[in-house]
């Protein structure tokens, strides 16, 4: 893929995750599953697509930018901690396990999830200064099975949309 066309997807889907990271907000998961701060992450259906679309690099970028976007315009600090704890975590996973050929999308995305659940486990133990926090993590991790699962449902739609119109196009 030729750099502009690499930047434009970038900027495309930098704002597609934006848009997604805000409609989040909308959807009462907590009816479904009472559990605080569990969502299905959405953006992170973009921070998958772009990393098997465009490499680490791209994808890395539009997670950072995503997550510091997202926090400025949230106006909480706090959360673009546990976006880039959890993030940063899962991306460095999703770049390991995709390189290990039994993984599918499917598992790639599982995985991340899972490891994004680590990643804001331990913001939060940071930020509040306990441990206790971390029996909340098997509950979080039984969850990232489904969201994991789902989000690479949908990156895996985006994947194969994306690639067909770049195949065309070529």
């Amino acid at each position: 893929m030729k750099r502009t066309r690499a930047i434009t997807l970038t900027s495309a889907l930098l704002a597609l995750a934006l848009t997604l990271s805000y409609m989040e907000r909308f959807f009462p998961l907590q009816l479904v599953i009472p559990l605080p701060g569990v969502k299905i992450g959405l953006a992170n259906i973009v921070s998958l697509a772009a990393l098997y679309l465009l490499g680490a690099k791209y994808a890395f970028s539009i997670l950072i930018v995503r997550c510091v976007l997202a926090s400025f315009f949230s106006g909480s600090v706090t959360s673009l901690m546990f976006s880039l704890f959890g993030g940063m975590l899962a991306m460095g996973v999703m770049i390991a396990a995709m390189r290990v050929p039994v993984f599918s999308v499917y598992g790639v995305s599982i995985l991340g999830a899972a490891a994004h659940n680590i990643g804001q486990i331990a913001a939060a133990m940071i930020l509040m200064n306990s441990v206790y926090i971390g029996a909340y993590l098997m509950y979080l991790l039984a969850i990232s099975l489904f969201t994991g699962f789902l989000t690479g449902l949908l990156s895996s739609g985006v994947i194969g949309a994306l690639d067909k119109v770049e195949s065309i196009k070529t």
